[in-house]
């Protein structure tokens, strides 16, 4: 497969986003972006989360973020010199911070409240990081924190919990993507809909893949992320799983993520 910077192709920003939160949409940033980083790809994670799991997540405490996603938003520090190395090579973070949380009045009162990220990840910026791919790890609503993710992106993945109801959560997002796409960002396209917390045992989990794969037909990846204790337990340790437990069916199943998402856009970028 082409790299994308050797073949002059701009940076590819995903948002991984659902309103509901407890879908494992960190956990995806998280793995997914340290699978793709471990493939030779230079990937940069936005932990737009003010939560912060994601930073935590990746081995940076709270008391160590010397340069967060807030500055940045407000034009107060440029991304490259907020982007830290996440503990892997080719893996760098943007961390969260907790002024995310009055973000969103700061947000409305502008004239320009759905261009704070957009005005952030230019392409002249990403150029000087060298990325090839940038994770937004999106919170847990359809605030104007996702809402300036979904217009800074190319693409969206929609984490989406094998339970019952998870269809029916997934169309308020999606009707979201579709008003970005009347309004703000035409391009906006729907990366994937990835199935997560996923047990094969179940008779529920296996409905909600029937039901997701007749409705949503492509959109589903074929990769699905089990229930695995090692993606439970690797946060803890500041790590990815794929770090922690390489071998582990999480990990696995997120290298396997990476891996489809990879030929998908070999495939785009072959015509």
């Amino acid at each position: 497969m082409a790299n994308d910077l050797m073949s002059g192709k701009r940076p590819r920003i995903m948002a991984v986003a659902n309103q509901k939160g407890g879908v494992g949409k960190t956990t995806t940033v998280i793995n997914l972006g340290a699978a793709l980083a471990q493939a030779g790809r230079r990937t940069l994670i936005v932990d737009l989360d003010p939560q912060g799991n994601a930073s935590t997540g990746l081995g940076l405490d709270p008391a160590d973020r010397l340069a967060s996603v807030d500055e940045v938003i407000a034009g107060d520090r440029s991304l490259e010199s907020a982007a830290v190395q996440a503990g892997l090579d080719n893996l760098f973070l943007i961390a969260s911070s907790d002024r995310l949380h009055s973000a969103d009045i700061e947000m409305a009162k502008s004239g320009r409240r759905l261009s704070f990220l957009p005005d952030a990840l230019t392409d002249d910026a990403l150029d000087r990081l060298a990325v090839e791919y940038v994770l937004i790890d999106c919170p847990p609503s359809l605030n104007l924190l996702t809402l300036n993710a979904l217009v800074a992106a190319d693409t969206v993945l929609v984490p989406l919990q094998a339970e019952f109801y998870a269809l029916e959560g997934l169309s308020q997002l999606i009707l979201s993507v579709r008003e970005i796409r009347k309004s703000a960002n035409p391009p906006l396209a729907l990366e994937g809909v990835l199935l997560t917390m996923f047990d094969r045992r179940n008779n529920l989990s296996r409905q909600v893949e029937r039901d997701a794969r007749e409705h949503l037909r492509d959109l589903v990846f074929r990769t699905v992320i089990p229930r695995n204790v090692r993606l439970s337990e690797a946060p803890s340790y500041g790590v990815p799983a794929t770090v922690y437990d390489r071998r582990s069916l999480g990990a696995r199943a997120h290298q396997d993520l990476a891996k489809e998402i990879l030929h998908k856009h070999w495939l785009l970028d072959r015509g």
